[in-house]
């Protein structure tokens, strides 16, 4: 089977996440605040299990486990973009109540980043079903999506531990958008040296790779564009329950069209004489 240590990888992302959001969000769970900062951190951290669990079940041959998780990963993986989705409402909100400056700066290009992140997240998914009779490729397409989920804790780790890494340098609420960008480049580095390990099956980290170059790109300069903070205005003006439901129903139908693309064309036989 490929990506023999796919598990490992997905096991570091895992604790990436776990310490980058350690001080804003897993020592203060039980405090106030937002359903949606629950929702996000309990989608993504299963579906990061999801994919261990399953990696390592198909490893050992336990396909009967393998599966029951993919076909587990059909519930959650609509939870997985609802959360995303409910974050940009957050934003969305603190942006327009000009909650404090590094909101006003930056909320704009928070929103495009998430946007950028479930838009990817539904190409990987899509494509990971249909190309499921595809060992190589199905498991790239899964093994990707982690990739999406990085840049976020580890460019807080960067602020708070490796503040030396930000060789970009930009002073102010800014700065976060450097070690966005650096973040996103560290997976780029990686998808791209898998890509020419294995180039005829390396769909799926350029396809990570364009996605996440399109958010470092424009998460950068987001700010410096006026139209994003307007038209970041107008979707907080649609109703939460539209959002959150248009979210939820784009992750449904990337499963949903993504398993009848994968399955077998059936073949017209010739009638019998």
């Amino acid at each position: 089977m490929p990506y023999k240590y796919g598990h490992y990888f997905v096991g570091i992302v895992l604790l990436v996440i776990m310490g980058g959001f350690w001080a804003s969000y897993f020592s203060r769970v039980g405090g106030p605040m937002p359903l949606a900062f629950h929702v996000h951190a309990m989608t993504s951290i299963t579906w990061l299990l999801l994919l261990i669990v399953q990696h390592v079940s198909i490893h050992r041959r336990a396909n009967a486990l393998h599966k029951q998780m993919g076909l587990a990963s059909f519930v959650l993986f609509p939870l997985l973009i609802l959360g995303f989705t409910m974050i940009i409402n957050v934003s969305a909100a603190r942006y327009v109540a000009a909650e404090n400056p590094f909101i006003v700066h930056n909320g704009p290009a928070f929103g495009i980043g998430m946007a950028v992140a479930i838009a990817a997240y539904l190409t990987l998914f899509y494509q990971a079903l249909r190309t499921r009779r595809n060992v190589k490729l199905h498991a790239g397409y899964m093994l990707a999506t982690p990739m999406i989920l990085f840049e976020s804790p580890f460019s807080r780790l960067m602020e708070q531990l490796f503040p030396w890494m930000n060789i970009i340098g930009s002073e102010g609420v800014h700065a976060v958008q450097d070690t966005i960008v650096i973040s996103d480049a560290i997976m780029i580095v990686f998808a791209m040296t898998l890509y020419w390990m294995d180039r005829k099956h390396g769909a799926p980290w350029l396809v990570a790779s364009f996605f996440m170059a399109l958010q470092a790109v424009t998460m950068w300069f987001a700010p410096f564009v006026p139209a994003t903070g307007s038209l970041f205005s107008a979707y907080a003006a649609i109703p939460p329950a539209v959002t959150v439901i248009a979210g939820t129903a784009l992750g449904a139908a990337a499963a949903w069209f993504g398993w009848r693309a994968g399955m077998p064309v059936k073949r017209a036989t010739a009638p019998a004489v």
